[in-house]
Order: C-alpha cells, then structure tokens, then sequence
C-alpha cells in the first residue's frame, strides 16, 4: 500500500508539472502564475454513521430510526500531498487558482462501533444494543477545488469555486458484548473475534466560498465554507457471524464544511494549519440484502452519514 501512495503521488507531480511547465517557459522571469507543492499530516476524529430506516407499511417502530450503528475514528492518522496552481499575487486582479489533495490514513483501532436496534411495534423504546472494539482498516480522500479569486482592495481577497470529493472508509468491529431486551427474559452475553464489517464509498460535489487576508503578512488567515446537498454514498455491511451482508445506495445527505487555515509565508516556503469541520447528514436509498443466497432490494430503507474534524500540518513548497 505505500509503494502505491508512492507512485501515485509521483504521477501526479509530473502529469501537473507537464501541464503547467510552458506557462514558466517564458524569458521574462516574471511568472503570472505559482505552482507549489505540500507535503501534508494530520488526524481526523468523529464518527461514521449507517442507518436503517422503518417500514411505514409494515409499522415495525414507532422510532425514528429501525437500527444506528456509529462507527468511531477517535483518532486516524494520515499523510498525504496538496498540489496549488495559483496566482503569484492575488491582489494584482481577478484571476484563476486550483488545487488538489490527497490523503492516506493509517490502520488502527479507533474507538468503539455501537449497534442500536428500536424493534417494538408498539413503542418507540430502545430493545437491542452490542458494542464492540472498532478498527479504522482504511481511509482515503481525494479533495480537488477550482474557482476565481477577486481581490478586495489590497489585504483582502474573496474566493469562490466549486469542488470535489472522493473518501474511502473501511472498519471491523470485533469482541465486545450484546444486549438483547426484546426477548423475555433479556439475552446478553460476550462476543469473541470480528464480528462486523463496513464500508463507505462517498462522493460529492459542492460550492464554496473564501476569504483570505494578508493584513498580518507574513502570516495569512484563510476562512471558507463549503455546502451542497449532492452527497452520494456507496456502502457494504457484512455480519459475519449471520453472514448476512447490505450493498446500500444512498444520496442526498446535506453537506457542509467550514475552515480555518493560518499560514507563516517565509520566501518560497509556507508552514500552513488548518482545522476543518466536515459533516454529512442523513442520506436516504436503497439497500440489497443478501440473506442466505437469496437478494432482495428494499427502497428507502438504507441510509450513511459522516461527522469529522480534520486537523493537518502543510509545509508549502513554491516550485515557480
């Protein structure tokens, strides 16, 4: 896995350094543009969510929710590299900027997975709870923005662009303990090795804003906003030891995220921190359940969901 973070990152550097190159090309020395390059750390810590929602036909709750399980990230790690294509100055005009990132987390254990069931028709009481030892086995993320920035007089400048997302979530669940209410008299006991597996694959798009100032130079305070309610989610649940296994499809969760980032420019070299908090609600979609070897698809049934901040350390490398 980190020979492929390897040469991913490497392919990328060079596909963008041909892109961009005859742009620098010119005599005059005096580029329009800067091209940099980050190497970037840092940690995320929240918590996944899958949801099943109720059968209004059948009644099988008075709940909200038929079952949540929250999936703990309580920390995960991660490296990565952020590409910027950006003017040299952003207070000389109006002009274009992009940028990408990617990041590559680190296995770990990560807190706890809880599974919690409403099954009574006629009320709306909780009547199964299990948690367990959660495992982040994965995650990745693929961030890509592109937009216009307009200055505002000479220490302001306003940015607004539309961006991307890619982001890969994988855990395990193992040992822990089950709390069965609904039967009389109540189950309960330990459980031993993995018991569950799940995985989210999110896309996005979304628009944003942001304001950068230079009045404190050589420091720089950047704040943006990002919203968009065109969330996508593809996950898989996999209860090993009933074997049953959800592929769900789901959409249409509200997205946000606000940002903060200060940065210490010092020449061709910037040491940037940023905190971001990303959050994605309920999304609502379809869910084929494999039982046995039989398939059967359920509308409306499956929902994800995501809240996390995002803390990294960038040290900006301006390579024009």
């Amino acid at each position: 896995m980190k020979n492929i973070t390897a040469l991913a990152f490497l392919v990328i550097i060079n596909c963008v350094y041909i892109f961009i190159n005859p742009i620098f090309s010119q005599e005059t020395g005096n580029n329009r543009y800067t091209f940099s390059v980050s190497p970037q750390a840092g940690l995320i810590y929240g918590q996944a969510f899958e949801y099943v929602y109720p059968n209004p036909i059948q009644r099988e709750t008075k709940a909200e929710l038929y079952s949540e399980l929250k999936w703990d990230m309580k920390s995960v790690y991660y490296v990565g590299l952020q590409l910027d294509f950006k003017p040299a100055d952003i207070m000389r005009g109006i002009d274009f900027f992009s940028s990408l990132s990617f990041k590559a987390g680190f296995p770990k254990d990560s807190g706890i997975m809880e599974d919690r069931d409403w099954m009574f028709q006629e009320n709306s009481d909780l009547t199964r709870i299990s948690r367990h030892i959660n495992k982040t086995n994965s995650f990745f993320a693929l961030d890509a923005a592109a937009g216009v920035s307009i200055p505002i007089k000479s220490i302001i400048c306003v940015k607004s662009f539309l961006s991307g997302s890619w982001m890969h979530f994988s855990f395990t669940g193992r040992d822990g303990y089950y709390y069965y209410i609904d039967y009389n008299p109540p189950r309960e006991g330990p459980l031993n090795g993995n018991v569950i597996n799940y995985r989210q694959n999110w896309l996005l798009i979304a628009a944003g804003l942001e304001i950068e100032t230079n009045v404190l130079y050589p420091f720089t305070v950047d704040l943006s906003f990002q919203i968009s309610p065109f969330t996508y989610c593809n996950a898989m649940d996999e209860h090993i030891l009933t074997k049953n296994i959800n592929n769900d499809i789901t959409s249409m969760g509200l997205f946000f995220e606000p940002k903060i980032n200060i940065a210490l420019n010092i020449n061709r070299i910037a040491f940037s921190f940023d905190i971001a908090y990303r959050r994605i609600g309920k999304t609502r979609g379809k869910s084929y359940k494999k039982e046995n070897k039989d398939y059967k698809v359920i509308d409306n049934e499956a929902g994800a969901g995501l809240s996390f901040l995002d803390t990294r350390f960038l040290v900006k490398i301006n390579l024009f």
